[in-house]
């Protein structure tokens, strides 16, 4: 997840200083592009710390569940854990080194406590002070001789960089603090970490729905002669241009844009298993598949989502049918996703039978999907073919838990001399009780391209 730039408490303060001539100071925001408004920072913040207020009042009953006793989050000048804006408020910290600690304090609750190098109210309104100390690090000396935990949990031995983002200086720091008695109860908190990462929140809901609806409408203006000249816009054009969508929406990403391109004769060039992202040069043209991968981030979320176009040859006026045959056949592995997905279900499980359910129907599938949410490829229970050669432990699913379900299907194509085409397709879905539920309607048809000889001369794209 790509946090935005910070601003320095200076550049923070000067800012009414650089407002235009005659701006009034109580002006509601813009609107931004895409029909989506982004809020204000101060409201973003003020949202963002009601949600942290829901997700701390959930945390007492997950570290019993995981037998954590104390859980520290260390935070490091200039290398921020990315665990920090989910348990602490979202804003910056300065401090060298910042501790956020939290204790299992039996029939008194959870106690949390802030050792941080600046003190700030935001912080304060979330955590306790820590006793009364010369250095950071004897105040948290302090705090854990007086509550003795059985089991100190930290980011460390996990299988994901946020399960495992504890530096190596600040291990060493921690287990020269609190000395070997206390190191030998260290634990890895990655299940506690999955738990609470992996929970999502109903207040969410609404703006993560918004957010995955200004991804589908960039993609859409994106594949549409609005922007792509076919014969002249490249690959590198398009990626230019949703890159300066984002900042036009107000939102950032959290990766580069990517695109794909398939044209019958063309050679397929693959890396991991998957079709090779195209070179920025290759110049867009009539009868290409194109294919994009792009995703929002946006109050801390994220989108991760996929869709595929087609720019008609001259004198066509739709897709061909081989096409629509091999997008049909990618919508049945979505179905058989759907259908098989039940909360409490193994994710081992619901992958074996989605795969049988595609043998059966003669359907070439690869099913890759993940977890969406504080990061986008999130913790929790992926749907995943490599899962087995990661030695991945498969997870139940969770209701409520957010999914990219990201797949294709490789069909042959008449029309191409019977050369496959691979329909990849990813889409942020929902685990209710009846399956997954898309945020927004997926994709049935292609996003229509007309060649340049089927536009009014005075359309943009045809000069």
């Amino acid at each position: 997840m790509r946090p935005r730039p910070r601003i320095p408490r200076l550049a923070l303060a000067l800012l009414p200083l650089l407002a235009l001539p005659g701006a009034a100071a109580d002006a509601p925001p813009r609107p931004g592009a895409f029909g989506f408004a982004p809020l204000p920072w101060s409201e973003e913040l003020a949202l963002r710390e009601r949600w942290l207020t829901e997700r701390q009042g959930l945390l007492l009953d997950m570290m019993r569940r995981h037998g954590v006793s104390m859980w520290i989050v260390v935070n490091e000048e200039f290398h921020d854990d990315p665990l920090t804006a989910w348990v602490a408020p979202p804003r910056p910290y300065a401090g060298r080194r910042d501790f956020f600690v939290f204790i299992d304090a039996g029939t008194r609750g959870l106690r949390k406590v802030a050792i941080a190098g600046f003190e700030e109210e935001s912080v304060s309104r979330f955590f306790d002070p820590p006793p009364e100390a010369k250095t950071p690090e004897a105040a948290l000396a302090a705090l854990v001789a007086e509550v003795d935990p059985k089991t100190i949990a930290l980011s460390t031995g996990g299988t994901r960089g946020v399960t495992r983002s504890l530096t190596r200086d600040s291990y060493r720091a921690l287990a020269e603090t609190l000395g070997p008695r206390l190191e030998q109860r260290f634990v890895p908190a990655e299940p506690l970490i999955v738990d609470y990462l992996d929970t999502r929140l109903p207040e969410e809901f609404e703006p993560y729905r918004r957010m995955v609806a200004l991804t589908d409408a960039i993609v859409r203006e994106a594949f549409s002669n609005s922007v792509i000249r076919p014969g002249t816009t490249t690959v590198g054009d398009l990626r230019r241009w949703l890159f300066d969508a984002l900042w036009r929406a107000g939102v950032s990403t959290w990766f580069q844009p990517d695109l794909r391109v398939q044209r019958p004769g063309a050679t397929r060039k693959t890396s991991r298993g998957f079709l090779a992202i195209a070179p920025e040069s290759v110049v867009l043209q009539p009868g290409d598949v194109i294919h994009v991968d792009f995703g929002v981030t946006y109050l801390g979320l994220n989108t991760d989502f996929q869709r595929m176009g087609y720019i008609l040859r001259p004198g066509e006026t739709d897709v061909p049918a081989g096409l629509k045959a091999a997008l049909r056949n990618t919508n049945a592995v979505q179905d058989a996703l759907v259908q098989e997905s039940r909360p409490g279900r193994s994710s081992a499980e619901v992958y074996d039978a989605v795969m049988s359910a595609m043998k059966a129907r003669g359907i070439e599938a690869q099913v890759y999907s993940h977890p969406l949410g504080a990061q986008g490829h999130g913790l929790g229970a992926t749907i995943d073919f490599r899962a087995a050669g990661r030695k991945d432990p498969p997870r139940p699913l969770r209701a409520g838990s957010w999914l990219a379900m990201e797949l294709n299907a490789a069909t042959p194509v008449p029309e191409w001399g019977s050369e496959k085409v691979a329909v990849m397709e990813e889409d942020p879905v929902y685990l209710t009780d009846e399956g997954w539920k898309f945020f927004v309607p997926r994709q049935t048809e292609f996003l229509l391209v007309r060649s340049a000889d089927a536009l009014p001369v005075s359309h943009p794209a045809s000069r």
